[in-house]
């Protein structure tokens, strides 16, 4: 009979005297890692949709700086650039919610490829009507046409959503990375837009911003192994009526107002490569906060972010006020950017929580809509100040609106008892 290697588990057998022992067979477990990142990414198929969704986020930094740097250079006038972008945003801000709620009904995959390649062609169009001196109108069509680009940083938190439901903790980790993904985008999307246009041609930026698009919403739309599965048709109604949400979602209008007047201040103030540090800090933050605990209650969690960010926005005033020193003032930007990060992970983890099923993607796209509104508002607003009252009294304005969010999500934001 041939001879069979006994299984590593089989129980060994031993003879004391005339008794017979059998004792068990065990191998060392390995030790699992204690590290939250390293476990999130071990989960099948999340390196190849994260790395998709990475190369198709990091243009969103790049793009609206490309935009003003190509068309400045050409018309002549910073505020018909500064036009043609803010209208991508007003039609950004129409047609996200739509883009996502197609999402949520037919799959990413089947929405998410169309829809960027029209977004893609949309710049590609910008590019040539700037280039061949195209009429003014059609630039505002083309920019505008880059409002179906997907919300691809919703359509990844979902997919955590899918893989780790039941699983605070997990989802906690899963948020925190992504806002930090948010974060680093933004902080090298414009570093290498105006690298690139200035190395190369005017149009560069765009031109490397939509290849990049196109090919990492492919790569992450091809993970279909991960993909959330098609809700079915439900009579839900939209996240908007879900009670707590409109509360939720005007404080992250006033975070965005937060971001839109630190930016504009600061770039009057000190230029905008200091605005770095703010963005790293919160990505630091963001990755420290992922590998902490969380707190079952949600909502008190939120208004102790709130609460931070609020004391934490006073430091830039506080250092533009007292010194005329750029190194105190990037100290109090870097500290500054360490609550926002915490926020915006909390806040989009009660959007989770608030949103119906089967909504997901649309609850979230209507959260960075509201962002965005509340960016462009807060740029207007601490542009406002800047003119009128000087550069100092602008940091007025994020510490308003830091207080603002925090009032609000106050008096009307309510965790679901059945959640």
């Amino acid at each position: 009979m041939p001879y069979e290697r006994t299984p590593a588990t089989a129980p060994m057998l031993a003879v004391s005297g005339d008794l017979l022992v059998i004792a068990p067979r065990t191998t060392p477990a390995r030790r699992a890692s204690t590290n939250p990142y390293r476990r999130l990414l071990a989960t099948p198929g999340a390196r190849a949709f994260t790395a998709g969704n990475l190369l198709a986020r990091l243009p969103m930094g790049m793009f609206s700086v490309s935009a003003v740097i190509m068309i400045a250079g050409s018309r002549g006038s910073y505020a018909l650039a500064g036009a043609v972008t803010a209208t991508g945003l007003a039609a950004t801000a129409v047609v996200a919610p739509w883009t996502a709620r197609l999402v949520d009904r037919y799959g990413q995959a089947r929405v998410a490829v169309p829809a960027t390649a029209i977004a893609a062609l949309g710049s590609l169009a910008l590019l040539l009507c700037v280039h061949y001196g195209a009429p003014t109108w059609t630039l505002f069509a083309s920019y505008a046409a880059t409002a179906t680009t997907p919300n691809t940083g919703g359509m990844s938190r979902a997919r955590w959503a899918h893989l780790h439901r039941g699983d605070p903790a997990a989802l906690h980790t899963a948020n925190s990375f992504e806002q930090a993904a948010d974060e680093l985008c933004f902080m090298l999307g414009p570093a290498l837009a105006a690298l690139l246009c200035a190395a190369l041609f005017p149009e560069a930026g765009t031109l490397v911003g939509a290849i990049l698009l196109m090919t990492g919403v492919l790569i992450f739309a091809a993970q279909r192994a991960t993909e959330p599965p098609v809700a079915p048709r439900t009579h839900a109604g939209s996240p908007l009526r879900t009670r707590g949400m409109p509360a939720l979602l005007a404080a992250f209008l006033a975070t965005g107002a937060v971001f839109g007047a630190m930016e504009v201040v600061t770039i009057a103030h000190a230029g905008g490569a200091i605005l770095a540090l703010q963005a790293a800090g919160s990505c630091a933050a963001g990755l420290l906060y992922g590998s902490l605990r969380p707190a079952a209650d949600i909502r008190r969690r939120l208004l102790i972010c709130l609460t931070g960010m609020t004391a934490l926005m006073s430091l830039p005033l506080l250092a533009a006020a007292s010194t005329d020193s750029l190194l105190a003032l990037a100290g109090a930007l870097l500290l500054a950017g360490a609550a926002t990060a915490p926020t915006m992970v909390t806040g989009m983890t009660l959007v989770q929580h608030l949103t119906p099923e089967g909504k997901l993607n649309e609850g979230m796209t209507l959260a960075v809509t509201a962002l965005l509104g509340g960016i462009a508002a807060g740029s207007a607003t601490g542009g406002w100040m800047v003119e009128h009252t000087g550069q100092v009294p602008g940091y007025v304005v994020p510490v308003c609106a830091a207080a603002l969010a925090l009032t609000v999500a106050a008096a009307g934001v309510r965790t679901p008892r059945n959640r």
